[in-house]
């Protein structure tokens, strides 16, 4: 009689091997979106974008439970327009996330393209990676990941903790503000385009805090900005926090920018963040944001909202607005794509449709 070969295996002592499990997942989602006064002719731009409330995207996460609280785990996650259908983060194959990693009773170490210090984000600004939100005041927070990084997670009841360090943030010449063209790794610079990324969070029963700390170095010939040397550094934190309000919450936030350069500057950005259900099936998301550049005039109001009516527990269909005013010489657009003019004020609106699968 025969017998299978994984119980001969068992049976002769050698280790039995875990069955892993995969999953995909993704987000589908699409707008019309109407800008006004952009550029010096105050013409208005319409267009179909690919991330009216979400950048869409398409991953593959799976796990393998090697028994006595080990598991190993990996996301391959990549970002696609779906009104062009090209990839995004420049082209790569999985720009989003590309990681593998080994979960103990002690944390997770993780290995390849991660987020930095996102996550400290998440519970404080509802608005997100909305087409109108914070990506259009400091279009690197929505665009925070990290090549050849090093990242520890660990969790001890309600509070997280996550650390990334990279050996060359990034290898991209092209992909938006993130490609920076920085691979690092460099025997004759150890510090060239590296970056190191720690973030804290503590969730109680109706409310949370989280704290976060960003900082990113540069190399000669790099394109971000005037960082064209590894003593020069580009830092972020941030202190941010949430309460739960009738059938919502309402958040509050603050991030710090240091840009330590040829041309030093400091930047704040501050908010106040609520999303509430309004009616069955209606939510409500709204944020507005404050942008102060010390020692200047150069700052910026810019409220946004988001209306979603829930058609399924997947799908919903939404109506965004932002309103940029700009004051001094502050030239920023409501989507962080369009031109404006310096002091300008500019409104756009967009309605779309998300599917989450």
């Amino acid at each position: 009689m025969k017998r299978p070969l994984a119980a001969m295996l068992i049976a002769c002592g050698a280790p039995a091997f875990a069955q892993s499990t995969v999953s995909i997942y993704g987000i589908v989602d699409a707008a019309v979106a109407y800008i006004d006064k952009t550029g010096s002719t105050g013409f208005t731009i319409k267009k179909l974008t690919s991330n009216g409330s979400t950048p869409s995207r398409i991953g593959f996460r799976g796990t393998e439970d090697l028994g006595s609280g080990y598991r190993a785990n990996f996301v391959l996650e990549t970002g696609f327009a779906p009104d062009t259908g090209t990839l995004s983060q420049g082209g790569r194959s999985f720009g989003r996330q590309s990681t593998v990693g080994l979960e103990t009773p002690y944390g997770e170490v993780v290995l390849g393209r991660q987020y930095t210090f996102r996550y400290a984000l998440y519970g404080s600004d509802y608005m997100g990676d909305n087409l109108f939100g914070v990506g259009s005041v400091d279009p690197y927070i929505p665009n925070d990941r990290a090549d050849n990084a090093i990242g520890y997670r660990f969790t001890y009841g309600r509070f997280n903790y996550r650390a990334v360090y990279s050996f060359g943030r990034d290898v991209a010449a092209t992909g938006g503000p993130a490609a920076t063209n920085c691979p690092g790794e460099q025997a004759s610079d150890d510090k060239a385009c590296t970056q190191l990324s720690m973030l804290g969070t503590y969730d109680g029963d109706g409310w949370g805090v989280a704290a976060a700390y960003d900082k990113l170095r540069g190399a000669p010939g790099i394109r971000f900005e005037d960082l064209n040397s590894s003593r020069y550094y580009d830092l972020r934190t941030t202190l941010n926090g949430y309460v739960t309000v009738f059938k919502g919450r309402i958040g509050v936030g603050w991030i710090g920018r240091k840009h330590e350069s040829a041309t030093p500057y400091r930047q704040s950005i501050g908010w106040v963040s609520l999303t509430q259900e309004i009616a069955p099936l209606v939510h409500l998301d709204a944020t507005l944001y404050r942008i102060n550049r010390r020692h200047s005039r150069d700052d910026a109001w810019f409220p946004v909202a988001r209306l979603r009516y829930l058609l399924s527990t997947r799908t919903n269909l939404y109506a965004t607005a932002g309103y940029m005013h700009n004051q001094g010489t502050s030239a920023l657009s409501v989507d962080g794509q369009s031109p404006s003019l310096a002091g300008r004020k500019q409104f756009g609106v967009a309605l779309g449709i998300r599917h989450n699968f």
